[in-house]
C-alpha cells in the first residue's frame, strides 16, 4: 500500500506540474497525451512490484526484483509499438552526424560515474548482482523513461525549444524529473519522504541521458551508459 501511495504522488505532481504549465501556456498540453503519460508511469510501477505483491512469483526469488523489470519491460516494448517504436527510440539506428557530438558526452557521464564511484566504494559483490546491474536497470528504465514516456511527454508538451543541437520541450524536463522521484521519494510509516542526494544523482545525469537520447534519436547510448555507471559503481 505504501508503493501505492507514492506512484500516486509522483502521478499528482506530474499532473500537476501540467496544469501549471498550461496556466503558463494556453492551449499548449494536449491533456490526452499527458493522462496517457500518467497511466504509463501507473503501469510501470504495478509491473514492476508485481501490482503491489498481489502478481504471483513466477521466476525463482533472487537478490533483485528480475520478474517485476521483466514485465515492466515487455510493457513498455508493447506500448511502444503502438506509439511508435523509433519516434521512441528504440532503434539500433543513430541519426546521422549525431556520434561526433555524442562521444564527448559519453564520455562526460562516464567520467562523472567512474568519480562517483571513487567517492562511493562498494563491498564485493555477488555474480547476481553484477548480472542484473550490466543488463535490466538500463533495459527497463531508458526504454521507459528515455524512450516511450519521453515520446509521449513530448506529445503532451510539444518540443519548442532547440539548445545543444537538440530540439526538446518539457517532456525532457519531467521524465528527468519523474525516474528521479522514482528512486528518490517514497511514502512509509513516516509519511512522504525525499532523498535530495539520491535525486541529484538519478536525476542530473538523466539529463546527460536524455540529450544523447534526442541528438542520437536512439536509446541505445543511454542504455550502454546506464548499465556502465550501475556496474562501474559495483567494481571500482
Amino acid at each position: 500500500m505504501n508503493g501505492f501511495i507514492s506512484i500516486l504522488a509522483i502521478v499528482a505532481m506530474l499532473l500537476a506540474a501540467g496544469g501549471a504549465i498550461a496556466l503558463v501556456r494556453r492551449g499548449g498540453v494536449d491533456w490526452r497525451w499527458l493522462l496517457a503519460a500518467a497511466g504509463f508511469v501507473l503501469l510501470n510501477d504495478a509491473l514492476l512490484t508485481r501490482g503491489y505483491g498481489l502478481l504471483p512469483q513466477l521466476l525463482p526469488a533472487g537478490d533483485w526484483n528480475w520478474q517485476g523489470k521483466i514485465l515492466a519491460l515487455a510493457a513498455t516494448l508493447a506500448v511502444a509499438a503502438v506509439v511508435g517504436r523509433k519516434a521512441a527510440g528504440l532503434t539500433l539506428v543513430q541519426a546521422r552526424g549525431s556520434l561526433k557530438a555524442a562521444l564527448p558526452v559519453a564520455r562526460l557521464y562516464v567520467g562523472l560515474f567512474l568519480a562517483l564511484a571513487l567517492v562511493f566504494p562498494n563491498e564485493k559483490v555477488s555474480a547476481e548482482t553484477l548480472a542484473f546491474q550490466l543488463t535490466m536497470p538500463g533495459l527497463e528504465e531508458e526504454l521507459f523513461y528515455r524512450g516511450v514516456l519521453l515520446l509521449v511527454l513530448d506529445r503532451a508538451f510539444g518540443t519548442p525549444w532547440k539548445l545543444g543541437g537538440i530540439t526538446f520541450g518539457w517532456g525532457a524536463i519531467l521524465s528527468c524529473a519523474l525516474f528521479g522521484l522514482a528512486h528518490a521519494f517514497g511514502y512509509g510509516k513516516d509519511g512522504f519522504a525525499f532523498d535530495t542526494l539520491t535525486m541529484a544523482l538519478t536525476a542530473l545525469p538523466s539529463l546527460i541521458a536524455v540529450w544523447l537520447r534526442l541528438r542520437t534519436g536512439s536509446v541505445l547510448a543511454p542504455v550502454l551508459l546506464h548499465n556502465f555507471g550501475n556496474a562501474v559503481m559495483l567494481v571500482v
